[in-house]
């Protein structure tokens, strides 16, 4: 079956000049992904004539779906509806239906409708109306030449309900797609390349219509399998017996699937034990702590930290002995682990992590240079300690010492089960 391609464009200039962050086309080749589309290409372009013609004429020679989001409000800054007149030779004109939409939408919300407010319901002579029960202005099919046009508006909750309630099911009478299938093995500990080099037979041997991709980030790296077919239990099938195979390579490596995080992993093995976490931090700061915070229910497992930032607070609230920062230094393997175990007894906590180190970009010396970290974990029966050497950049330095730090207390979760 041949594969379905699409384009993903966003207009508007607030993007290029970074004065919003573009979420839509990630989103949207998502989406895709999940109906048998595969994205070829995302681009933006600025709210000008010749910026949309030049990327349309390219998307068209690429793909057999182009989406656009954004430029459809009703003033004269949004140029979509003009310029695709253009583009496809042919007019504006008020669509009926669409007018009695919005009519209805400002009469709902007690407020009369303005000529402006009308603009929206022009559209082009050879689109299709596709009605957007969420806002103004409405979405507009194509069909020019064997190719899908999709313009949307650039809101993300007014884009997203249109395309998962009306462009989906239309995209999916439209085109025959075949079956994607994706399954996601989480890593931690191992670096991309170590992590090729391990598994290259079991790499080189996936059948053709199975593809490995390495997504590495901030000490994971997430292999992604991709499937293609025409049968999705068959192929999920197929899919399991292959992480099964790789298994045995990596396990000690795997925390997780799909959309499994540390921290949930974390809370998961602490709720086993019926355990509470208690966090000690320096250099990252409160970090590690924001982290299992963010899920719901995390005060069923976490009883709280101390961002122990100066040596004062070390002594005065951790525990930490004065000669052990006098004769070893904050960033030491004896520091974080008193620190460990300080937060553990201090707040009545089954396991206690730490973290301390120096996160740069200033602070290293040629002892302990920028990037030397740190980080313990404490529970009654062991306290272990792990050295990061990482690298020059504050905030990557912060998010990793996170994920160590988590996976070293998965470990002694597991260790003690």
């Amino acid at each position: 079956m041949k594969p379905i391609l699409a384009e993903v464009i966003t207009i508007g200039d607030e993007i290029l000049f970074g004065q919003i962050t573009d979420t839509n086309t990630q989103w949207i080749g998502a989406e895709l992904t999940k109906i048998g589309i595969r994205t070829v290409r995302k681009s933006s372009v600025g709210d000008t004539r010749e910026a949309i013609l030049a990327v349309l004429d390219e998307a068209t020679q690429r793909a057999d779906l182009v989406i656009l989001t954004g430029g459809l409000g009703p003033t004269k800054d949004d140029v979509t509806k003009v310029t695709l007149c253009e583009y496809f030779n042919t007019t504006l004109e008020r669509n009926p239906e669409a007018l009695a939409f919005v009519t209805k939408f400002f009469e709902s919300r007690g407020r009369q409708i303005t000529e402006i407010n009308a603009r929206q319901a022009d559209l082009p002579l050879n689109c299709t109306y596709v009605a957007n029960d969420w806002g103004t202005a409405p979405g507009m099919w194509f069909n020019e030449n064997g190719t899908v046009y999709v313009s949307l508006p650039g809101v993300p909750f007014e884009m997203k309900n249109l395309m998962q309630y009306r462009i989906i099911p239309m995209l999916q009478k439209h085109f025959e797609t075949p079956v994607i299938v994706h399954k996601m093995i989480r890593t931690v500990g191992i670096g991309e390349s170590f992590l090729a080099e391990t598994i290259a037979d079991w790499e080189n041997n996936l059948p053709a219509h199975i593809k490995l991709a390495y997504l590495p980030h901030f000490g994971q790296v997430r292999l992604r399998l991709t499937g293609t077919g025409t049968d999705s239990i068959h192929l999920k099938e197929e899919i399991d017996a292959q992480v099964q195979a790789v298994l045995p390579l990596i396990q000690p490596y795997v925390f997780g699937y799909d959309d499994d995080e540390l921290e949930t992993i974390v809370a998961s093995l602490l709720a086993q034990k019926n355990w509470m976490l208690a966090t000690a931090e320096s250099c990252t700061g409160g970090f590690v702590a924001s982290q299992i915070t963010k899920y719901s229910g995390s005060s069923s497992y976490f009883v709280g930290g101390v961002v122990s930032y100066s040596n004062t607070v070390k002594v005065s609230q951790l525990g930490v002995k004065p000669e052990t920062l006098a004769q070893f230094g904050a960033v030491s393997e004896q520091t974080v682990r008193e620190m460990a175990e300080g937060v553990r007894k201090v707040l009545g906590a089954n396991v206690g992590i730490a973290t301390s180190g120096i996160a740069g970009p200033n602070g290293g010396t040629p002892e302990k240079p920028v990037g030397t970290i740190w980080i313990a974990c404490s529970t009654e029966k062991q306290t272990v300690a792990r050295l990061l050497k990482l690298g020059p950049f504050r905030e990557q330095n912060i998010q990793q010492t996170s994920v160590y730090v988590f996976n070293l207390l998965r470990q002694t979760l597991l260790d003690e089960l």
